[in-house]
């Protein structure tokens, strides 16, 4: 399977109970739905030692997820893409994606869509603990002038940890701008449009 159990034991073990559960057919068949989304079947494999649960969703599944994605505005290309850098996204709930796409491309943030394709790892990010607090720091800076510039890319503004995400946005500048950010973040204070 290319696993390494002395590294990757809980990975290695989901996959044994995964594969344990599938027949061969229903293997080879979740493969071929993979392959003609456009998946060679050795990246197939690849996101499988990734997430072992990607071989277990169903061909409905798997099309209302593609189905979702094209909706929003996302290419069939850039849907492989999604699943390849995170396989997760297709157990994540309809109107959540919907929610979280419409919220950083459409409705907030204005976002561009491929950078929600090229860092779909957002889509698995908390609304209320991350999503919406931190794009309200953000907000808050373009409204006062402290970021003039165009917006900065969601992968520093949601992937960064707690700590860089502070050092980065909310630390800089005097007291006073730094306890106004740090109540936007917590949630105490709204940011001012």
């Amino acid at each position: 399977m290319g696993f390494d159990p002395t590294t990757t034991t809980l990975r290695f073990v989901e996959a044994l109970r995964l594969v344990n559960g599938l027949n061969n057919e229903t293997i080879k068949a979740r493969v071929e739905v993979y392959n003609r989304l456009g998946f060679a079947a050795d990246a197939v494999w690849t996101i499988f030692k990734k997430w072992p649960t990607f071989l277990s969703y169903s061909d409905k599944n798997i099309a209302e997820s593609l189905e979702t994605f094209l909706e929003l505005g996302f290419s069939r290309d850039e849907f492989v893409m999604i699943l390849k850098r995170f396989p997760q996204c297709l157990g994540l709930s309809v109107g959540m994606v919907k929610k979280k796409t419409e919220f950083l491309v459409k409705k907030e943030m204005n976002w561009p869509l491929k950078a929600v394709a090229s860092y779909p790892q957002v889509l698995g990010y908390s609304m209320e603990k991350r999503i919406v607090p931190r794009c309200n720091v953000i907000k808050a800076l373009i409204a006062k002038g402290l970021i003039k510039s165009e917006l900065p890319p969601v992968s520093t503004v949601l992937a960064y940890t707690d700590q860089e995400f502070l050092k980065r946005y909310v630390k800089h500048g005097d007291d006073d701008l730094v306890a106004e950010l740090m109540g936007i973040l917590t949630g105490e204070t709204r940011a001012k449009r």
